[in-house]
């Protein structure tokens, strides 16, 4: 009877054990999950607050150039569209990445257009707003990338063996990385403040 008890004893001491070690590994990786979701959600405000900075930028830019080339109204609608596109949209989502490359297209077209007016060019406040909305450009480059380093950790634990079952069982799904949708987009539009040919 007494060996019974001491080998029951111990029966339930490395149930315990184990359940213990268990408990512990699962809490580790829910832990790791939430840690670098985390880390991604943040990686994606900065890549918004850059956005944020290059929207703010756009109206000052539209309303310095509008004047001149009448024409082109087919441009502006199409940014003040696709900036009501992306103000419309969730944080981190798909939808969010596709309304950026959407902008990004009608913005392209815009420099594009600027590009063919020497006057424009020549032209102070034009030339001020383009050369912050090219530091933009390459702050948005950057975050993107950092963004993106971090989403692949993140995605690669939701992909592992075990991973994968405790994203499943917790709900943690992997995240979209930053990809260009809109042919072209992945490309930041062209500044080009040569003044070559400008009229004064």
């Amino acid at each position: 009877m007494k060996k019974l008890l001491i080998s029951f004893g111990i029966v339930v001491a490395l149930i315990v054990w184990l359940a213990l070690g268990l408990f512990g590994w699962i809490n580790g990786a829910y832990n790791g999950f939430v840690s670098t979701g985390q880390r991604t959600d943040s990686q994606w405000a900065q890549v918004e607050n850059v956005y944020q900075r290059r929207i703010d930028l756009i109206p000052n830019l539209v309303e310095a150039t509008k004047g001149i080339f009448e024409q082109e109204r087919e441009v502006f609608g199409a940014i003040a569209e696709a900036r009501t596109h992306y103000a419309g949209t969730q944080p981190n989502t798909p939808e969010k990445v596709e309304a950026t490359n959407q902008l990004e297209s009608a913005l392209a077209r815009l420099m594009v257009i600027i590009e063919n007016y020497p006057q424009l060019r020549s032209s102070e406040v034009v030339s001020n707003l383009m050369f912050e909305m090219a530091g933009t450009e390459n702050r948005i480059t950057v975050e993107r990338q950092r963004y993106n380093e971090v989403v692949q950790v993140y995605n690669i634990q939701t992909k592992t063996f075990i991973g994968r079952f405790i994203a499943t069982f917790f709900g943690f799904k992997e995240k979209p990385y930053f990809k260009a949708i809109t042919i072209g987009a992945e490309v930041a539009p062209k500044v080009n403040l040569s003044l070559k040919g400008a009229t004064t």
